[in-house]
This record gives C-alpha cells, sequence and structure tokens, in this order.
C-alpha cells in the first residue's frame, strides 16, 4: 500500500483578486503561505518519497513552504507542465465576475466548470485530463505501485482531472468538484494502483476559499 497525497497550491495573488490565472506565474499572497505551512503541518505524519508539482511558481512555492514543517529526510521532487493549471486562454487576467456579467451566467459556468468547453484559445478540463493522465500512469503510477508515497502540488484543475480519474466521476458531475486552496485530499493506493481509501485533510481555515 502507498499514499498519494494532492495538494491545491495556497492562495495566490490573483486568487485574491478574482482574476483568472490560468499559466500565468503569479506567486503566493502572505495567507497562500500560511496555507502552504499549515498544509504540511498536516501531512508530516506520511513519509513521502517523492513529490511532483507543476512548472508554476505557485505551486513550487507551496511545497517549498509545505517542507518546511514536514521535516524530515529530502525529498526528490519532480518538476512537470503536465500539471499546470488549465490554459484561460483569451480571459487570462480578466475579472471573473465582468467575465459573467458580459457573457452571461451560463457561458460562465461552462468556461469556469464545464468538462468540454474551452474558453476562447484556451483549454478545456477535458483538454487538462488528456495531458496530465498519460504523464500521471507512466511516470507517477509506478512509483505507487512500488509502494512509494507519493506528494503532487498543482492547480485546481489539474488535480480536478486527476480526481476524475482517479474516482471515475463522470462527466456530469465533475463541474460540481470543487479543491480549495490548500486543500489535501490524502489517497491510500493498492499495489495494483488502485484507490484503497480517501481522506480530505482541510488547512487552516485561514480565509474564505477561492473558487476556482
Amino acid at each position: 500500500m502507498a499514499y498519494l497525497a494532492l495538494v491545491r497550491h495556497g492562495q495566490s495573488e490573483w486568487n485574491v483578486k478574482n482574476w483568472w490565472t490560468g499559466l500565468t506565474d503569479i506567486g503566493l499572497t502572505e495567507i497562500g503561505i500560511q496555507e502552504a505551512k499549515s498544509a504540511g503541518e498536516h501531512v508530516k505524519d506520511i513519509p513521502f518519497d517523492i513529490a511532483f508539482t507543476s512548472v508554476l511558481q505557485r505551486a513550487k512555492e507551496t511545497w517549498k513552504y509545505m517542507q518546511t514543517e514536514i521535516l524530515t529526510k529530502e525529498i526528490l521532487t519532480i518538476e512537470n507542465a503536465a500539471l499546470n493549471e488549465r490554459d484561460y486562454g483569451d480571459l487570462t487576467g480578466k475579472d471573473k465576475w465582468k467575465i459573467r456579467e458580459e457573457y452571461g451566467e451560463e457561458q460562465f459556468l461552462k468556461w469556469r466548470r464545464g468538462w468540454d468547453t474551452p474558453p476562447p484559445n484556451g483549454e478545456s478540463l477535458k483538454d487538462v485530463y488528456s495531458r496530465l493522465i498519460p504523464y500521471f500512469e507512466s511516470t507517477i503510477v509506478p512509483q505507487l505501485k512500488e509502494e512509494k508515497n507519493v506528494i503532487i502540488v498543482a492547480h485546481g484543475n489539474s488535480l480536478r482531472a486527476l480526481v476524475k480519474y482517479l474516482e471515475n466521476i463522470s462527466d456530469e458531475i465533475i463541474p460540481s468538484l470543487e479543491i480549495a486552496t490548500g486543500e489535501i485530499y490524502l489517497y491510500q493506493i493498492d499495489k495494483d494502483g488502485k484507490v484503497i481509501s480517501k481522506e480530505i485533510r482541510k488547512a487552516a481555515n485561514l480565509h474564505i476559499p477561492t473558487k476556482i
């Protein structure tokens, strides 16, 4: 058996502004740093063998601050763009609520939460799934099958795609899934790479979670 922890990065500077962030490389706020440290505190009982992050600084910073609380051996860390946030295309850097006012609630929700509706010149959640799951199966699952404990620090949408895969969530249900900043999904994985159990460990409630 192995543990697989999924952690969404702490609050970022654009989370606070409610701007579509996507691939823009934005750092953490002070609250985000505290969320990251709190997340580390919540998983320090797990002896992780390897960590994976996206290449974006808000995920890498979260893992850095988590490690200050874990206080164990140095953990091998691998960065890969397959774990990056969804590319919001033409919506990047725009205010979410202004987009809702301009395009209406139905279109807004399709872009924000939908499974296969990409924003103009951007990615849908389905697109994220298509780039992330092959990497997960080829690189991360073998680690779990060797009973190595793995932590992945990434983003709201890349983690939603991975949770869809792990829990076999339908296309119709996945729009309702939200993962808060600093939140942890902890799975137990068997030798065949299948989920045995799931636990949600929330970091300290330092602010009202920013929705994806």
